[in-house]
């Protein structure tokens, strides 16, 4: 009998795993795969395949056309629905076609969307230039604000409340349990992009979220070798909503990027840990230093919302935002003088990256709503990677003196 791809399906390419091991650290290597049976083999193949060959009209092994489903793919879903404590995910070829495929099986035309203020400026991008001139009406707000997300959320209907926390590049912390309980309250879902801690500090799904988001190009695979989505759900029916979107919209991400991801994701839980205690050191240094003149980390008592990171947070995370004396000149000289620190658009690699969110990622979020969201021209962001602090920390202070 034909059957299609669900998350717990059990391909050929696939054991069982043993959930009496379910520690973050032995999922994020073992779940979700096991040895392939056909040699052995500990790694997952690459299944770089167009077609699956069926027995009979009708009779198939659980695939079909590598648009709707594959082998490799399918088994990094498997993983991340574990890491984040979820029954089912879906994977995509970069996280911007993950939230383009959330919105198309979601929303409709005149259906309203409430949005944290600070988000990934490609979010922006896609709820206001594109489905915008298909009748979807975002509005962007405070979410960290809960009476001004109850109030908005009781002004008319509202079908998705969509938060990033911590928010890009504000780092303003949104509370997931509370949002969870308006939104759910207004007859809303709750989808939470956990792109910036990944499932080793903050589980959104135990907190009341409807849908996880992931660019897993950041953090989840963490080598700069990829780009890639996924939305991970405990509820079937949404599930077969992206399932079906994804295959419409021919948005499934490629066999070897998934490879890669699963190899990626194995690192995990000790990525998150020293990317953290990195940028806890880093920003420490930072907060010292006489030409920082504003300075964001979850983890500093100084940060506005410490108590909620404490609470819903297991530790600080990577990214770091600043601004340095002298606005955005002085910025730009800082950013035109590291050595180590990459200046380039992306966070959540092995590799410390620093940016400017005004002039590239955020850019096309209109100037007015950037200020709205705190995201000033001079703020500088940084992803803290995985080098040796003291490298790091020399390299800031000698770009500093500049």
């Amino acid at each position: 009998m034909a059957h299609t791809t669900e998350q717990s399906d059990q391909p050929a390419c696939c054991e069982p795993f043993d959930a009496e091991w379910a520690h973050l650290e032995t999922l994020a290597l073992h779940a979700g795969t096991g040895p392939d049976p056909a040699t052995g083999a500990l790694l997952t193949p690459i299944y770089q395949t167009t077609t699956f060959v069926q027995e009979a009209v009708g009779v198939h092994k659980g695939f079909t056309y590598s648009r709707a489903g594959n082998p490799t793919v399918a088994a990094l879903e498997r993983r991340l629905a574990a890491l984040e404590g979820g029954a089912f995910a879906t994977c995509y070829a970069t996280g911007l076609a993950a939230t383009t495929a959330l919105c198309l099986a979601l929303l409709a035309a005149g259906d309203r969307v409430v949005v944290s203020q600070a988000v990934y400026g490609g979010t922006v991008r896609l709820l206001q230039q594109v489905l915008g001139r298909f009748g979807v009406e975002a509005v962007f707000i405070d979410t960290a604000d809960q009476g001004l997300l109850a109030a908005e959320l009781q002004r008319a209907p509202v079908r998705l409340v969509f938060i990033e926390t911590p928010a890009n590049p504000t780092l303003r912390l949104t509370d997931i349990a509370a949002t969870a309980q308006l939104a759910h309250r207004a007859g809303a879902w709750l989808v939470v992009d956990n792109t910036l801690l990944t499932p080793a500090l903050q589980r959104p799904l135990e907190l009341g979220a409807d849908v996880v988001l992931h660019s897993t190009t950041k953090f989840i695979e963490g080598h700069n070798a990829t780009v890639g989505g996924a939305l991970i759900t405990t509820q079937r029916e949404l599930h077969e909503r992206f399932e079906f979107t994804r295959t419409a919209t021919g948005t499934i991400q490629a066999p070897f990027t998934a490879w890669l991801t699963l190899q990626g994701v194995k690192t995990l839980p000790m990525r998150m840990a020293r990317h953290s205690e990195n940028a806890l050191r880093v920003a420490r240094f930072l907060a010292d230093h006489p030409r920082v003149v504003r300075l964001l980390y979850p983890w500093l008592d100084s940060f506005p919302q410490h108590e909620l990171a404490r609470r819903q947070q297991r530790a600080g995370g990577a990214l770091i935002a600043f601004e340095v004396e002298g606005g955005v000149e002085a910025g730009t000289r800082l950013m035109n003088a590291v050595r180590l620190c990459a200046l380039a658009e992306n966070l959540g690699a092995a590799e410390t990256i620093i940016t400017h969110p005004a002039s590239m990622t955020h850019w096309s979020v209109p100037p007015a709503q950037r200020a709205a969201a705190g995201i000033t021209d001079g703020l500088v962001r940084l992803s803290v990677g995985l080098e040796d602090p003291e490298d790091i920390i020399a390299d800031l202070d000698q770009a500093l003196g500049k």
